[in-house]
């Protein structure tokens, strides 16, 4: 059978404000309008989850301003959150924006990897979708990429589909996340996103055209090395003949998969059992995942190797766990 992967997750958020105002955000609230999530109410969270099989922490946040008084706090909130997460059994994973290169280093303490969505690299966006949004710029992001690389972070990163960009930014996108990981060999996987309308968003633009997900999958796969594996989100690619086309394409993983998509809230994700009924007969075989890949554990700090191999030996080879 071919291996088709995704990471049993759980997603915290510290809070959804974000000074960014990207037109087609359905997560985002404005500065002061969302309570920060305590850390007492964090661990209960987590407590509850140590039955159920559960083992990423996705920590996503809404962004606060680099310059903003509140910014120290916030990052440190997002430290104590991973800390905790790490000490209560699970394996951390944060997606908080752009961080600075010190930021990112103390994180890597306490995340077995990171990530950020490149999105879409031409500036032209600037003009439409991320007008209000000053951490979109593209170079501040691919500046992330390189940071990761140059810190040993193993990294997730991607693209969004279908925000107003067209088909020879996605390649140029893509080669430039190919670029950087042939220069440090630290990119895990490129999610490849079709924009999916919310009830939130300001943006009045139709959903990503499905029939094109399977091209663009196909020619990632011949542009990105073959040790970075293509991420789909299956609650976004609700057609089973279309998912399974795109994973005909190349795409590898499923990404993780919890009770709610924070990002896509109108979008539910289907959940395991759902999956294997539709990949199974068909000679697919769904297996879990950590949130960071094998190759990358010695990356790890002592007391992160520890915790990997903790979750490695649940499961037997060849299992990607």
């Amino acid at each position: 059978m071919n291996i088709i992967t995704y990471s049993p997750a759980y997603t915290i958020v510290p809070t959804y404000e974000c000074f960014n105002r990207c037109a087609y955000c359905n997560f985002r609230t404005d500065p002061g309008k969302s309570p920060w999530l305590r850390i007492a109410a964090a661990a209960n969270i987590l407590q509850q989850l140590q039955t159920q099989n559960v083992c990423e922490i996705l920590i996503l946040s809404g962004e606060v301003h680099p310059q903003s008084s509140r910014r120290l706090e916030w990052f440190e909130h997002i430290y104590d959150l991973c800390e905790l997460a790490l000490t209560m059994g699970f394996l951390p994973h944060t997606n908080a924006g752009p961080l600075s290169f010190a930021e990112m280093q103390k994180l890597k303490q306490v995340n077995v990897s990171m990530g950020l969505m490149l999105e879409q690299l031409t500036p032209e966006l600037l003009k439409t979708v991320h007008k209000h949004a000053p951490s979109k710029l593209p170079a501040l992001r691919l500046q992330q990429l390189e940071w990761a690389g140059e810190l040993k972070i193993p990294f997730t990163t991607g693209l969004l589909l279908g925000i107003g960009e067209t088909e020879n930014d996605w390649w140029e996108t893509l080669e430039a996340i190919a670029n950087l990981h042939q220069r440090y060999h630290h990119i895990q996987e490129v999610i490849l996103q079709p924009h999916s309308p919310g009830n939130q968003q300001s943006f009045d633009a139709p959903p990503f055209d499905p029939n094109q997900l399977p091209e663009v999958i196909f020619k990632a796969r011949q542009i990105l090395p073959s040790d970075i594996t293509i991420q789909i989100p299956p609650n976004l690619v609700k057609d089973e003949k279309w998912l399974l086309t795109c994973l005909a394409a190349g795409a590898r993983d499923l990404g993780g998969i919890g009770p709610v998509d924070e990002v896509n809230p109108d979008y539910p994700h289907m959940q395991e059992q759902e999956l294997r009924e539709i990949l199974q007969p068909v000679g697919w075989e769904l297996v879990p995942r950590l949130p960071v890949y094998p190759q990358f554990d010695s990356w790890l700090s002592q007391e992160l190797q520890v915790a990997v191999k903790r979750w490695r030996n649940l499961t037997p080879s060849p299992s990607p766990w």
